[in-house]
């Protein structure tokens, strides 16, 4: 439980003094504390969700391609870059920092990847390893001009974004775009698991969901840390079974047409959805997690309390390039090439799906899956206006506008906490 969360000061005593003594309470008082909350103005993902809502019916309204198994697995594909981009962010963000050289540092180390392997014959294993080092030693050194020198991080990134530009250019050479020749890089996202891999999938999910709620309540329990009442986990449990049941049906379906059967899950799912669990078990359930959250709310309360800051914020970093680094290779598994301008533009949009999400760009507040979420926003986005055939221009007015709405909530919703900082 994070301690930046906003408060009131005005709550409904009874249910605070209920939920306070260590009951769990009924779930209609859980949700009177959860309506406390956005009147505060933590609104959480709430607007992400919404967006998710009103996007599907509007598009489905325009476009009778929208809500078809085909376009449901290509947008899950196409998303999938930026979801990974965006949880990459997350780290940072959380900081009240940001890194602008998370978009290069992708198309840079894919730019080594692929010619390590397709140009000087390394095999694809250890070319991969050599782009991974090169992500890790790029959050590094953002991580010491940041956090030892004390730099301002959109200058550090800002000076990466220029420079990782012109070692890409350097990398690729006059050939100006290289194939991706390696069948496991590119199934990632254009191969697809058995339809029974798919339920499989699914079991799993719901077992781990359930085994670390369960855990959670006996920790709690053992603290002597009041819980929510069981039936909301029983509620949630009983909605990623419904939300996930049907997604796997719909992606088990025949989506091939002409072209022969193509069913099941794409493989790039369960790739994301692993990385998610770890990133928010991590981030949710370890001390490393709780740093970043009080950093983010207070950094020099964090100092005092004993945080190595400097420490935290270095890793922050060395989480995010690497984190880039597996956006990229998502990219070039979906793209099937590379080229020296890889990664210059998703920068902004992972940012901008982030705080979509409900990601505040104060620190301090928000989720990988909140990130996930905006991405899935901004990628429907793109999605529907390329279906209803309107020009590039009009996605990006109405992603920056978007973009602007949703930070204009985050920086409403501090002013309502009294947490706006001068």
């Amino acid at each position: 439980m994070s301690t930046t969360e906003p408060t009131t000061g005005v709550a409904d005593t009874s249910v605070n003094d209920l939920i306070g003594s260590g009951q769990e309470g009924t779930i209609r008082e859980q949700v009177v504390s959860y309506l406390q909350k956005l009147r505060s103005g933590d609104m959480g993902a709430l607007p992400a969700v919404a967006g998710l809502i009103v996007l599907t019916i509007l598009f489905t309204t325009l476009s009778p391609f929208f809500l078809t198994e085909r376009n449901f697995a290509n947008l899950l594909t196409q998303a999938a870059t930026l979801v990974m981009l965006a949880m990459a962010l997350v780290f940072v963000l959380l900081l009240g920092e940001i890194d602008l050289s998370a978009g290069v540092t992708s198309g840079m180390t894919m730019a080594l990847f692929i010619v390590l392997n397709n140009v000087h014959g390394v095999p694809w294993p250890i070319a991969l390893g050599a782009a991974f080092l090169a992500g890790i030693l790029t959050g590094f050194l953002i991580g010491f001009f940041v956090a030892r020198i004390g730099i301002p991080s959109f200058v550090v990134t800002l000076g990466l974004f220029l420079g990782y530009q012109g070692l890409a250019l350097m990398i690729i050479g006059a050939g100006g775009l290289y194939r991706v020749q390696i069948p496991e890089i590119k199934a990632i996202q254009n191969e697809n698991m058995p339809p029974w891999a798919g339920w499989v999938m699914l079991a799993v999910i719901l077992a781990v969901s359930a085994a670390t709620s369960f855990w959670d309540r006996a920790r709690r329990n053992k603290a002597g840390v009041p819980n929510r009442t069981i039936a909301l986990l029983w509620i949630k449990l009983g909605a990623i079974a419904v939300i996930g049941g049907a997604a796997v049906a719909i992606l088990n379906r025949n989506r091939g047409q002409s072209v022969g059967v193509v069913e099941g899950v794409p493989i790039v799912v369960p790739v994301v959805l692993i990385i998610l669990w770890l990133g928010t078990f991590m981030l949710d359930r370890t001390k490393f997690g709780r740093y970043i959250y009080a950093i983010g709310g207070n950094a020099e309360a964090a100092r005092r309390a004993g945080i190595k800051v400097m420490l935290v914020k270095w890793s922050a970093f060395v989480l995010c390039s690497t984190l880039a680094v597996v956006s990229g290779l998502l990219s070039i598994s979906k793209v099937g090439s590379i080229d020296a301008a890889a990664g210059r533009e998703i920068v902004l949009s992972g940012v901008a799906a982030a705080v979509v999400g409900g990601v505040s760009l104060f620190g301090g507040r928000g989720r990988l899956m909140h990130a996930a979420l905006g991405a899935l926003v901004i990628s429907m986005i793109t999605n529907g206006l390329g279906l209803l055939n309107l020009p590039a221009g009009v996605n990006l007015l109405v992603t920056g506008g978007v973009l602007i709405l949703a930070a204009t909530v985050d920086a409403l919703s501090r002013v309502r906490a009294g947490g706006i900082r001068t």
